[in-house]
């Protein structure tokens, strides 16, 4: 009987320590904002303000794309800067004190721009295309293409650090970029909307994980074999 209850009861621990987080979260939040807040307003304007610089090379990229090769490999693209309370919360997650020196030394995806391109080949060809330029330095790649997670989620993402000029100053800052293909993005949006990992039962759980990495397996073959559909089209044109 008490098997049949497990379930609930899983949940109703993870709503806890959830709540129990935020709430801690949202307090720490406060007393950070309420005693730095010109400083803390003016270092996410800094993020922001790199993300834009990072905006305006994709749409550039986007342009010149369109004019030399008659087609354009970026489909979409979506900025994300962090919430004041997602911050805290992953500080806290990692063990780190919540203050500004720590958040911009420990956290390199304040500032996010996520790139949707049509065919894997398009992910490295852009990726290659911003990094090579000489005011972008890159500072971590995780290939999750080559080498994709357990759960079968594939995306290339770069940290770089770009500089932004300011009244008095130029300053570098950091920058996470994720480029996918659509397949990738539809797989990692469906999957993130599912969170069946808290609302099944284990073994269940387990089935739909091995489901959900054989379907991103099946995704991923489908994007090779797109590619290789547009390579042949491609080379009879030529």
């Amino acid at each position: 009987m008490a098997k049949e209850f497990e379930p609930i009861t899983n949940l109703i621990q993870s709503a806890k320590i959830k709540w129990l987080r935020k709430a801690v979260a949202d307090e720490e939040l406060r007393s950070i904002v309420k005693e730095n807040r010109e400083e803390f307003d003016m270092l996410m304007t800094y993020y922001k303000c790199a993300m834009m610089e990072m905006e305006t090379k994709i749409k550039v990229l986007r342009e010149e794309f369109a004019l030399e090769i008659n087609r354009n490999p970026i489909e979409y693209y979506k900025t994300r800067l962090k919430t004041e309370a997602s911050i805290v919360e992953k500080l806290q997650r990692r063990g780190l004190p919540v203050d500004l020196k720590t958040m911009e030394e420990n956290l390199f995806d304040i500032a996010g721009i996520r790139v949707v391109c049509s065919y894997p080949q398009d992910v490295y060809t852009l990726a290659e295309c911003l990094i090579r330029q000489d005011d972008v330095k890159l500072i971590e790649q995780k290939d999750y293409i080559k080498n994709p997670k357990p759960s079968g989620y594939r995306s290339l993402h770069l940290i770089v650090e770009v500089p932004i000029f300011l009244r008095n100053e130029k300053r570098p800052v950091k920058v996470e970029i994720q480029l996918r293909t659509i397949a990738m993005d539809f797989w990692a949006s469906v999957e993130h909307k599912l969170q069946y990992k808290q609302k099944v039962a284990s073994e269940e759980a387990e089935q739909l994980a091995r489901e959900l990495a054989e379907c991103a397996d099946m995704s991923a073959s489908l994007d090779y074999r797109m590619q290789s559909i547009r390579n042949r089209i491609s080379d009879i044109e030529e």
